[in-house]
């Protein structure tokens, strides 16, 4: 990861609702929600959703796929690990110790 590409994750997740929806939908898992069922769980307008979802998905953070009429969206899980990854690439020192974040996180399977 470059500094360019943790920016912009970084940045993308600096808005309240942005990180909410980013948190739902990690915790949400793989399967991911459709965006209709985003904007109720989070009380938020469509065309704000809409917003937020296309700052997430263009950061990297979101996987959107179509589901006949709908769009679902889950957590790019990849994405989320290698910005820990970078964020804690030189933690301690380069020494081993227990802000490691080993293993990733991944998905469980349903």
């Amino acid at each position: 990861m470059q500094a360019t590409e943790a920016i912009s994750a970084l940045s993308a997740l600096a808005h309240e609702a942005r990180l909410a929806i980013f948190k739902l939908l990690v915790q949400a898992g793989p399967d991911g929600l459709a965006a209709g069922a985003i904007a109720e769980q989070l009380a938020l307008a469509p065309s704000a959703l809409t917003f937020h979802l296309k700052e997430l998905t263009a950061a990297g953070l979101l996987i959107r796929r179509p589901e006949g009429r709908t769009v679902v969206y889950s957590a790019g899980y990849t994405a989320m690990n290698t910005l820990i990854a970078y964020l804690a690439h030189n933690c301690c020192e380069g020494e081993s110790c227990s802000l490691a974040f080993s293993p990733a996180c991944t998905p469980a399977k349903a």
